[in-house]
């Protein structure tokens, strides 16, 4: 794979902002070099890329520093590929419906057309069905949320790995569940795959969606212009400490999840006992799907009763998605919906 013919030629030309955090790297007394001002406790700018989130990542995920970029949530990481991938009006992406709708955003707001291919029985994918749209030299991203949102279901890794082995463009497969999952994580393959990127989120497992912190890794190249493109600053001093809180509190973050997992086995037995349940999806998520009899009567009922879940009824007929809350929000759940 030839990377540079895959970036946009204003990125390859692009000569990036250099802040005055890029320019000295290194400890001083004074600092009068970026304008800011000399009194506050958050007066200075933070860190433009990340270093210590970084290195403690880099023990973690068992990647070099380089491999990582991190950025304001995984969102921007999807419209950084739009930008760095996609020509304006002339190329194109892929993805597997129904999925994340931020794909679908983005390629709009970038003005890139996307190609939303069905998923198959079991919420899988057909790369009968793909094959042909490999060929085409403007498909230049495609986008494989796994586990996926809102099915809560891993693709399997071989399709995945065809994906990764006879498309010529970029492969994101955005794992902002896998902490969830048991399946293996295609962080281990970054070095195998040079097309492939796989991002990761603190909102979920990590317990930080107010934080906004989502990460990318790749090799080398491709973080470059990563870090190439995003803004100067874009994750902030007080987010930066709040991820360092918790990858220095790990133990408390494992502990959590192994709650959410088992509360997600207990809350899918519950569910599946209701007469007005059709069928509860096995999930690799924090969250369940369930085909309910009317969807949108659920929606308003819960809603009445101040429980408020997501309606997928437009995306899967009649289905609900059900995040796995304390085990004290999902017996109010339970006994909510028992009334219904």
């Amino acid at each position: 794979m030839n990377l540079q013919e895959l970036v946009r030629e204003n990125i390859r030309n692009l000569a990036p902002y250099s802040s005055a955090r890029d320019e000295f790297k290194g400890s001083a007394d004074v600092f009068l070099d970026a304008n800011e001002n000399p009194y506050g406790t958050l007066n200075r700018y933070p860190d433009p890329q990340q270093k210590a989130i970084k290195e403690k990542l880099s023990i973690l995920k068992k990647v070099n520093t380089d491999q990582i970029f991190v950025g304001n949530g995984s969102d921007e990481v999807i419209d950084l590929a739009f930008r760095i991938f996609c020509e304006p009006g002339v190329d194109k992406a892929l993805t597997f419906s129904p999925t994340y709708g931020m794909y679908d955003v983005s390629a709009n707001i970038n003005n890139i057309a996307l190609i939303k291919l069905p998923l198959i029985q079991a919420f899988q994918i057909s790369t009968n069905e793909l094959t042909p749209y490999l060929a085409d030299d403007n498909l230049k991203l495609i986008f494989i949320c796994s586990p996926n949102n809102p099915t809560g279901i891993s693709f399997k890794q071989k399709d995945v790995e065809f994906i990764l082995q006879n498309f010529k463009g970029i492969v994101i497969v955005d794992e902002a569940y896998i902490d969830f999952s048991d399946k293996e994580s295609f962080i281990n393959k970054i070095n195998e795959y040079p097309n492939l990127i796989v991002s990761q989120t603190f909102s979920k497992a990590w317990g930080l969606a107010g934080v906004r912190v989502g990460t990318a890794y790749s090799n080398k190249q491709i973080i470059s212009l990563y870090n190439k493109v995003k803004p100067p600053y874009n994750v902030s001093e007080l987010n930066q400490q709040a991820v360092l809180n918790a990858l220095n509190n790990i133990e408390d973050v494992d502990d959590k999840i192994k709650i959410i997992l088992e509360e997600r086995y207990i809350l899918r037995q519950k569910l599946a006992s209701l007469k007005i349940v059709n069928k509860v999806y096995p999930s690799d998520a924090n969250f369940l799907l369930v085909h309910v009899d009317d969807a949108v009567k659920t929606y308003k009922y819960l809603i009445e009763k101040k429980v408020i879940i997501r309606n997928r009824h437009k995306l899967i007929d009649n289905c609900i998605r059900i995040t796995v809350g304390t085990p004290q929000e999902n017996e109010e759940l339970i006994k909510v919906l028992k009334a219904l």
